[in-house]
């Protein structure tokens, strides 16, 4: 099986770039099997692990499971090092992580410096599940006179106040109507 990782780390990168599973023929040429037999094995233990499997008019398609990445079996330090157990650990998807609903969650990409003090900059991606309501502290993408913004929902003297996470910007005290689009639950930085 430690082979069939290496290849399976091959069908992903390749994913990644083409966004779809190379053919038997291809998979051969790009993992270096020679033989129509040990690409059609490789391929049936691929299935049997779950990691791909065949749509309906036979290509290969990759599971839920495919995208899974490991996760280490202990947490990394940020403070003073600490010697690392590296040994294989448990694995998830960023899904399984961070979307409870998929159907309500949608990635919205952070513009400006308004939440700099909440760790958001600009960029980002914010995970948000849509939701009319939303508690006081909540990190929120709210319309305020027909604009979106995201900013920390609070309460003041009995109205709630959009509260921005960065000095330079103001409250918001909305005159008319504050609807909810979402919460955030999360977020989604490439460095």
């Amino acid at each position: 099986m430690s082979n069939d990782r290496s290849y399976l780390a091959s069908l992903q990168d390749y994913y990644s770039q083409h966004r779809a599973l190379p053919s038997y023929a291809s998979i051969g040429e790009l993992l270096g099997l020679r033989s129509k037999s040990s690409v059609a094995a490789l391929v049936a233990r691929l299935k049997l692990a779950g990691f791909i499997d065949s749509t309906p008019d036979k290509r290969l398609a990759p599971t839920k499971r495919f995208f899974e990445r490991p996760l280490a079996a202990e947490p990394v330090q940020a403070g003073m090092p600490n010697p690392i157990d590296d040994s294989p650990a448990d694995a998830l998807t960023i899904d399984d992580y961070l979307i409870e609903r998929p159907s309500q969650t949608v990635l919205i990409r952070v513009k400006g410096d308004s939440m700099i003090d909440a760790g958001i900059l600009e960029g980002d991606l914010v995970v948000v599940e849509k939701s009319a309501s939303a508690k006081r502290g909540d990190v929120v993408i709210a319309i305020v006179d027909n604009q979106f913004t995201l900013k920390r929902l609070d309460l003041d003297r009995g109205q709630f106040v959009l509260k921005p996470e960065n000095k330079a910007y103001p409250v918001i005290r909305p005159e008319g109507a504050l609807e909810i689009f979402g919460v955030m639950v999360g977020l989604v930085r490439k460095l």
